[in-house]
């Protein structure tokens, strides 16, 4: 492990040698010597700091499936990346053992060597995931700079707690991202279970998302019995639709027992399936569940016919029933166009399958 500081772009200098961060919704305002609520965007004789620059605590090759993603490059397979620290703190993740952990240290890997790394690999793209990219945003940009000029394109995984700012600097390098609410975006619940006290940044955020021409998907977690609540589902689905229209995916996602939250059960399938009627009702054409291997709403649906236009089990395709016409891809059976970004690439997945990277190939790549 090494010390790797970089000076931030994102943020202002203010009276009393205070930094004011604009990377995040969060707007820390942090004193010498101090660090953000994220633990890794740190004061330093008055300028703001990235400390983790290019120090990754995790890396894997992934379908691009898994991010969701289900309507960008379809097949496709990323060289996912994360470092440490979040701008959120919730309750219920996952990845805590990165997230939650305020802490500089991990694997160098420079950005020429994230690229290196991704062509090694057969990647078509590269995804900054498993916590939260904003706050690590100047090493994705510098990494996607450099990917976006050889070919590959870039996603982020992301609460979407953005700033105008950062989404503009964003600009220069993100081709899609899925933005996850994680509770219905219920105020309420987000400052119980999440610490933070209002969805509205993220809403904004997906507008300039949406002007710049970025791809977006939502996603959902829902959380049995207190962040499972119908009407927050129908209102976040008619904000959504109000933002990015109704052919923007969204995903509800399985919650499962995990950090502060191990004494709730699974969701309920069933429950699942009321959230995608729900959004149905209110106008969204591509609904989907997640961590559901084999349930019906993994598949694609043409929303005019119903034929199912690609058919998964879990992040494997199965089955493509579309026709491409200059780019664009069409329902075999009525014609239909289903909007898809990019190029399909389910025939590339039948011949290489993913795999985490391990960490000799790594250590081919990076510096301690």
């Amino acid at each position: 492990m090494r010390i790797s500081f970089r000076e931030a772009d994102l943020y202002r200098p203010l009276e009393g040698g205070r930094a004011l961060c604009t990377a995040c919704a969060r707007l820390c305002r942090i004193p010498e010597g101090l660090h953000g609520f994220c633990g890794i965007r740190v004061n330093t004789g008055g300028k703001l700091y990235l400390a983790n620059y290019g120090l990754i605590s995790a890396i894997a090759v992934d379908p691009i499936e898994k991010k969701p993603l289900t309507h960008f490059y379809p097949g496709a397979m990323v060289l996912s990346m994360a470092t440490y620290g979040c701008n959120w703190a919730c309750a219920y993740c996952q990845n805590f053992e990165i997230s939650q952990r305020r802490k500089v240290e991990g694997w160098y890997l420079p950005p020429e060597k994230a690229v290196e790394l991704a062509e090694a690999y057969g990647a078509h793209g590269l995804t900054y995931t498993y916590n939260e990219p904003t706050i690590f945003i100047e090493y994705a940009r510098d990494v996607g700079v450099l990917a976006r000029r050889k070919g590959y394109f870039n996603t982020f995984v992301s609460n979407g707690y953005l700033t105008p700012e950062a989404v503009e600097y964003a600009g220069e390098f993100l081709d899609a991202i899925t933005v996850d609410f994680k509770g219905n975006a219920d105020p309420r619940f987000m400052r119980r279970y999440i610490m933070v006290q209002d969805p509205e940044p993220i809403f904004q955020a997906l507008e300039e998302l949406r002007r710049r021409g970025i791809h977006v998907e939502i996603t959902d977690l829902v959380v049995p019995g207190i962040g499972d609540d119908l009407d927050h589902a129908r209102r976040l689905v008619r904000r959504v639709i109000d933002v990015l229209g109704p052919d923007v995916p969204i995903h509800f996602l399985r919650f499962h027992p995990d950090y502060k939250l191990t004494d709730l059960p699974w969701t309920p399938v069933e429950t699942l399936e009321r959230h995608i009627e729900v959004a149905r009702r209110e106008g969204a054409r591509y609904v989907y569940i997640g961590n559901v291997p084999g349930h019906r709403y993994e598949h694609t649906y043409c929303p005019e016919c119903g034929n199912v236009v690609i058919k998964r089990y879990g992040f494997d395709i199965l089955a493509v029933d579309l026709v491409e016409k200059g780019g664009k891809y069409y329902c075999r059976h009525c014609g239909n166009e289903i909007p898809i970004r990019g190029r399909l690439l389910p025939t590339w997945r039948l011949r290489n399958r993913f795999a985490y990277v391990p960490i000799n190939t790594i250590t081919r790549y990076v510096k301690a």
